[in-house]
């Protein structure tokens, strides 16, 4: 299975991230924001939370995305498009040992 990964900045700069499918479906989106010093001896830290997202358009060549931001409350909305999307081969997802049949 393909997958992209694309990403934008909200208005408040935190950085709003989602990964499609090939059909341009978003299949899980996040966000990342800069969290302020809490003291001088914190350094500063990256928090990863969930951002819901989804595609608007997917099957069009230029399409939309829209995210919650879940730091700022925000729905952003961003286009792209489809030819500037760089393409990956997810890795195979490794099969469980096949079970033993019953009464053997």
């Amino acid at each position: 299975m393909k997958h992209a990964h694309i990403s934008t900045l909200c208005e408040c700069q935190a950085r709003l991230s989602a990964e499609l499918d090939e059909h341009r479906q978003v299949t899980r989106g996040w966000a990342r924001h800069l969290r302020d010093r809490l003291s001088a001896a914190q350094p500063l830290h990256e928090a990863q939370v969930v951002a819901p997202a989804h595609s608007i358009h997917a099957s069009q060549p230029r399409f939309q995305v829209a995210w919650l931001c879940p730091f700022c409350g925000r729905n952003t909305l961003r286009s792209f498009d489809a030819s500037g999307l760089a393409w990956r081969i997810a890795p195979a997802a490794t099969e469980a040992p096949a079970s033993e049949a019953p009464g053997g």
